[in-house]
């Protein structure tokens, strides 16, 4: 199992706490989101890791320095500034290797009870749900009919029976991680730099069986996805404290 995390982005909306320093260097507890990847990937067996890197990519390699952790691999996206869609066409060959994939937002604050999940699940392709999904467009929404995911945005299209959160961790298999790598540069080549990866993601769920897709709900596991200024404080305040203690 190989793990591919995106964090190249600029976290603009995160105003002055991500400047200078991309969000997976966030500081909560005494751990970077970094380190605490890197520790719980370690915990469930991931020893292969890839970094998508942009905004910042200097002071990801400092910390990866401090953390002994020279065998993670980083992969520039010098145009960083455009959407994710584009770190996940360049994050292409550490994708297509073979064999099943971990992809990974690097700004969530989580604990290793969520990558057991992933490892775990009889799936070979899945999303992560939360059903306490708050209200509005900004949660990126996993639809589910007749037990199956049939839609994947922050705006909802298709006709579904309830939805919920995505974590914005998920598993593939080599052949669906080819699909996404594909499904990106199509993306790409109609002019839609600024996408998100996720509408990668979505395109392929749209173009596939019905049952190709699973889901694993994880309602009631301790997550946040550190987006805006209020994230900061709920993780320190609400979320830090309910992790695992190895994790905290």
């Amino acid at each position: 199992m190989r793990a591919v995390i995106f964090a190249a982005g600029l976290g603009n909306r995160l105003g002055g706490a991500a400047e200078e320093k991309p969000k997976i260097l966030l500081r909560f507890g005494d751990k970077t989101l970094l380190e605490r990847h890197l520790v719980q990937l370690g915990a469930v067996g991931v020893e292969e890791i890839t970094l998508g890197v942009g905004h910042g990519a200097a002071h990801i390699e400092t910390e990866l320095r401090r953390l002994g952790a020279a065998d993670v691999e980083l992969v520039h996206n010098p145009e960083y500034r455009d959407g994710s869609i584009v770190t996940m066409a360049e994050l292409s060959d550490a994708m297509t290797r073979g064999g099943n994939i971990l992809l990974m937002d690097g700004d969530v604050l989580y604990d290793r009870r969520m990558l057991e999940r992933l490892m775990t699940s009889p799936h070979s392709n899945f999303f992560l749900l939360d059903r306490e999904v708050e209200p509005g467009e900004e949660p990126m929404k996993l639809a589910i009919e007749a037990g199956h995911p049939v839609d994947f945005r922050k705006t909802l299209e298709l006709v579904h029976d309830y939805y919920g959160e995505s974590v914005g961790f998920y598993r593939f298999d080599e052949a669906t991680a080819l699909d996404l790598v594909e499904a990106a540069r199509r993306i790409i080549a109609d002019g839609r730099r600024g996408d998100y990866m996720e509408e990668a993601i979505r395109d392929v769920l749209l173009a596939s069986p019905g049952e190709r897709f699973g889901f694993e709900d994880i309602t009631g596991l301790p997550w946040i996805e550190i987006d805006f200024a209020e994230d900061m404080a709920r993780a320190e305040n609400e979320i830090l404290p309910r992790l695992i203690a190895e994790d905290r």
